[in-house]
């Protein structure tokens, strides 16, 4: 809900509401906060609070510059599992330094950007994500184990699943935030489990992500387990995902779907460093259904973009080689972009690739181009990539590009 300054302060006082987490997420989206009183919050509308960003990824190391959080009205969640007498509250934050100037390194920001520039070229999009994780058993010091919570495979059920209720204390926790799940089920993987959003606007979308992410480790560690968000926890099982959709919506009401996908494919090699951050991230391509080459269908899944419908019957990409370690501000953002140099350049989007690629190359087909196969290669083409070096700041690439 949108408040003014005013009516939110008023409405916390009213709700008992004692503490505010101010949060915000470092460059490569991992949440952080500072938990302000009720009486800071004046302050903090008016002037930022103030904080040390010395030892936060991205904001510059030992010589860093203090940051100010400007917390945003309308990002207002009450975290249900606090005291519900004295109870916490989360505003995400705007970031700048002391003289108003932006920081370089607030990914939110950089998406808001990317929003803009899309709107003033007459075109909206709206996001979902579907999340992959592990669940691990802990030992007596709630340490992971690396012990599978369950042997359950694919969309198994009790008692073979045993993830299920905690699946629904996630879903619940995040319906009272303001945030619908639209589904979940148990994943391919032992202890594997996947949750799905509906469609937001991109913003929403990031912020949304971000407090899943936070929600699942807490109700997880709520019952004794860990949430595991790495790409690739065990080695020969599947690897986890955070397949990104996107429906693309231009004002003249043309579909622009085939440029999209275009865009997204000639684009992705300089993309995938900040889709996949980690040296493990690429253990994971071309192994259980993950991508590995750069194609795209309407009928296979297994391809890089998917080609698929939303619920309202309008078309929409998919793609498929994120992990669950990306900042989803960064890869919103970067998609944003790629979508719009297809539509803008007019790329031509290529056949389809509707068979196992494995199977094409045994015949006389051409091999088709891979994503990069190592962190390595990844940086190489992020900083070779016109469009990472013309719309992601140089102080967020150089460090995702540093070895």
């Amino acid at each position: 809900m949108n408040h003014t300054e005013q009516e939110l302060m008023k409405q916390i006082e009213e709700e008992d509401v004692k503490f505010i987490r101010l949060s915000f997420c470092d460059i490569y989206g991992v949440q952080k906060n500072i938990s302000i009183q009720r009486s800071e919050l004046p302050r903090a509308f008016e002037k930022g609070i103030g904080i040390d960003a010395s030892y936060i990824n991205g904001f510059g190391g030992d010589y860093g510059k203090d940051i100010w959080l400007h917390p945003e009205t309308d990002t207002i969640t009450v975290l249900p599992w606090r005291p519900e007498h004295g109870k916490v509250v989360r505003m995400f934050c705007t970031l700048t330094y002391e003289d108003g100037t932006p920081v370089e390194t607030d990914t939110r920001a950089v998406l808001k950007d990317a929003v803009k520039y899309a709107q003033s070229k007459g075109y909206r999009f709206h996001f979902k994500s579907e999340l992959q994780f592990y669940l691990f058993k802990t030992d007596g010091d709630s340490e992971n184990t690396g012990v599978p919570y369950d042997n359950a495979g694919y969309m198994d059920i009790a008692p073979l699943d045993k993830g299920e209720n905690v699946r629904r204390e996630i879903c619940l926790t995040l319906e009272q935030m303001g945030i619908d799940p639209e589904s979940s089920h148990h994943e391919a993987g032992p202890g594997q489990n996947e949750i799905d959003f509906r469609y937001a606007d991109p913003i929403t979308a990031a912020d949304n992500t971000v407090t899943f992410l936070s929600v699942v480790r807490t109700i997880a560690a709520r019952n004794g387990l860990y949430a595991d968000f790495s790409p690739k926890p065990i080695k020969d099982k599947t690897g986890s995902a955070l397949h990104i959709s996107v429906s693309t919506k231009a004002k003249s009401g043309e579909d622009v779907t085939d440029a999209a996908i275009a865009g997204i494919l000639h684009n992705i090699a300089g993309m995938t460093v900040f889709l996949n951050p980690k040296a493990e991230s690429f253990e994971r391509f071309g192994k259980h259904k993950a991508p590995k080459y750069i194609t795209w269908s309407q009928t296979n899944r297994s391809q890089l973009v998917f080609a698929r419908h939303t619920e309202s019957g309008s078309r929409c990409a998919q793609l498929r080689s994120p992990d669950p370690q990306a900042n989803p501000y960064l890869a919103y953002a970067l998609m944003i972009y790629a979508i719009m140099d297809g539509i803008e350049n007019s790329r031509t989007l290529p056949q389809p690739t509707d068979e196992n690629v494995l199977q094409l190359i045994h015949t006389d087909a051409a091999e088709p181009q891979k994503l990069p196969d190592s962190l390595e290669k990844a940086r190489i083409e992020a900083t070779n990539s016109p469009l990472v070096q013309r719309f992601i700041p140089s102080a967020v690439t150089v460090v995702y590009c540093a070895d």
